[in-house]
């Protein structure tokens, strides 16, 4: 619908002027229809009075066309042929508004297909990480499997030592055992003897009491040779071991000499000379039987002597 105004000014000397004004409203459904024209007369000039009536008729003829106007869209509205127009517009409308909205959720879903991928790659990552750590576990599974699987092997050979040892009353050759041990008293006789000689020399005054002393080295050397021999055994390096059993056989021997001796009494000179006496007996004979096993063991590194035992039968099927 399109309004059309046509108007002319008419200016006069006196600075009055003439609006001559007409104006029409056309509809573009019915153009000849709705045509009405209609003469505005405007009139200007310098008295103020003029001037108020002049705006308030102006005013009026706003309100006046804009009645009018509204009129004439009412009754447009109003028609069967325009509702149609506005029910098409309206559910056009409608349309594009649902449009929208299945836009805007498409864009939500694709916001949440993106959220959902990263999830899933982090999972993934998650997943492989397991899968390394599980490997790593049945590797070492594996590893411990080995290690039990060996120990129960040494285990097995340990136990079947230790019962070939307990058994070995019954595998070790008795005599040729005792030819050995006879052999290495008499070594260790021999040298005990020999390393206890000087000593009994500045002891003795005559040859008759030389015989004593050198007979109970030798004696006593014999059973530490076969003593040693059995508490050896075959531990050859254990320093402990052999040094132990020497200190014991001259602890005993020393201190048993000085108990053949003076009897002790209740006096300061009387004690000091026992302590004095038993340091001296103690040093001796741990001396004599240092040396009787250094002998041995000599003889035992240049296999001239074999230790206990001399050696194990195979184990039987």
């Amino acid at each position: 619908m399109t309004t059309l105004i046509n108007h002319s000014l008419l200016l006069s000397p006196n600075l009055k002027c003439y609006f001559f004004t007409s104006f029409c409203i056309k509809s573009p459904t019915y153009p000849n229809i709705l045509q009405r024209h209609r003469p505005l007369i405007l009139k200007c000039s310098n008295n103020p009075e003029e001037r108020e009536n002049n705006i308030s008729s102006s005013i009026n003829l706003k309100d006046a066309l804009s009645g009018m106007v509204d009129k004439q869209v009412e009754e447009l509205l109003n028609k069967e042929e325009n509702r149609v127009l506005l029910d098409g517009l309206e559910k056009a409308s409608q349309r594009v508004e649902m449009a929208k909205k299945e836009l805007a959720e498409i864009e939500r879903q694709e916001l949440e297909a993106k959220q959902m991928k990263g999830y899933i790659n982090h999972l993934e990552s998650k997943a492989f990480e397991i899968a390394e750590c599980q490997q790593e576990i049945s590797e070492a599974r594996a590893l411990v499997e080995e290690a039990k699987s060996s120990l129960s092997l040494n285990s097995d050979a340990f136990e079947n030592g230790y019962a070939l040892i307990g058994n070995r009353s019954e595998e070790i050759d008795k005599n040729e055992e005792r030819w050995e041990s006879i052999r290495a008293a008499s070594i260790s006789a021999l040298v005990g003897t020999l390393a206890g000689l000087p000593i009994s020399l500045t002891q003795a005054t005559t040859n008759f009491e030389l015989i004593l002393p050198l007979a109970i080295n030798f004696i006593s050397c014999a059973l530490f040779g076969v003593t040693f021999r059995y508490t050896i055994r075959r531990d050859l390096d254990n320093f402990q071991l052999k040094t132990g059993t020497s200190a014991a056989f001259g602890f005993v021997k020393g201190l048993a000499t000085m108990a053949g001796g003076l009897p002790l009494e209740p006096t300061a000179g009387s004690l000091w000379s026992h302590t004095y006496d038993g340091a001296v007996y103690v040093s001796e004979n741990l001396l004599v039987f240092l040396f009787a096993a250094i002998g041995l063991d000599f003889c035992f590194k240049i296999r001239l002597l074999s230790p206990f035992p001399i050696k194990l039968s195979a184990p039987k099927d």
